[in-house]
This record gives C-alpha cells, structure tokens and sequence, in this order.
C-alpha cells in the first residue's frame, strides 16, 4: 500500500497504463525513474514523487470534452477554456486524478497543476516533477545535457534554464504563452 494512494503502486501503474496509449506510458515511466532520482538527491520523499510522476500524464490522452466538462463542473477558472491539452492535463487533470484515482495528496496535485507551466511558488516536489518530465532519458534536444548537468547540480537553476528556454521556444514559433509560465518565467529568472 502506498501512503498517497489507496493500493499499490504496482495497481496505480496498472490504471493509468491503461488510460493512455503505450508511448506515453514509456514515457510516464521514464519520468517516474527520473524523479525518484532526482527526489533522492534533494531529499523528497520518494514514494510521493514516484506517485507524482505516475499520474502526471494521466489525463494526457483525454478529449477536448471531458476537459470543458470538467473545467465548468468544477466552476474553474473560465479563461482555461481558451487553451489546450498541453495545459489542460497537467491543471484540470490534477481534478480528475483527484476525482478519479482518489489521490488527496495536495503537493501530489500542485505538482500536476504545475508540471507544463511552472509557477513561482513551487514545492521542491513540483520543481522535480517539472524537470523530470522535461529531462527524462527518452528526451533529446539541443541543450539536454546541460540542462540535467544543471538540473544534477542545482534543482532550481534547472528549473530557471526550462522556463526561460520553454519560452524562448513557444515566441520563436509564435505560439501563446500561458500566463501562469511567465509568471514562472519572471519569479525564477530572479531567484534561481
């Protein structure tokens, strides 16, 4: 039994393998390796970020429907509506993985909340979801080395090199940037 979930880690595994294709779930896995990694290192407990990292993807594959649906049952904030599922997962997913899957953890699901966009106050929790995501060993850009050299060495120079590098790639394909990453964007830019 795992103290942020009502089973197994082995069962929690199961469901959400379940609830998206199997390249996410290769991905989700990796995450998960790397966030115990990185939870280890600065010492977070590590069967809360593995549980994290488990469900972080969990809504990935969900249609635009079930998040509209959501967003007005749970009267959240109206503007969400004029965004996406690169948003929607991670903040009204954090709802259906409370809904769904019974995860009350409230550091779990600001790490969900958190995890594409970042926010100036995130827990060390939220700072290593945020990086494994962005750095697990499946992923290859220009600058990934460096980013985890950082990210080993310091968890929040990391997490200032994502954001600033995370939008200096969303302007240059003027693609719109969510408020919520530049507040992230102005928060760590001055204190990483």
């Amino acid at each position: 039994m795992s103290k942020y979930y009502s089973g197994t880690v082995a069962q929690l595994e199961s469901i959400v393998a379940k609830a998206v294709s199997q390249k996410r779930f290769e991905h989700i896995l990796r995450v998960r390796d790397y966030a115990i990694v990185l939870s280890k290192k600065y010492n977070v407990n590590s069967d809360q970020a593995e549980v994290a990292a488990l469900v972080h993807d969990y809504a990935k594959d969900r249609s635009d429907s079930d998040f509209l649906n959501v967003i007005d049952a749970k009267h959240l904030d109206p503007d969400l509506k004029n965004w996406n599922n690169a948003i929607w997962h991670g903040v009204v997913g954090a709802e259906m993985i409370h809904d769904e899957l019974g995860i009350t953890d409230s550091e779990i699901l600001d790490a969900v909340r958190q995890h594409t966009t970042g926010s100036d106050n995130m827990s060390l929790l939220s700072q290593i979801l945020f990086m494994a995501d962005y750095l697990e060993m499946g992923r290859h850009f220009p600058g990934v080395e460096e980013a985890r050299a950082l990210t080993d060495n310091n968890l929040q120079s990391g997490v200032k090199y994502q954001i600033t590098h995370t939008l200096a790639y969303l302007a240059s394909q003027s693609l719109p940037i969510h408020p919520l990453s530049l507040t992230t964007y102005n928060y760590w830019v001055k204190h990483a």
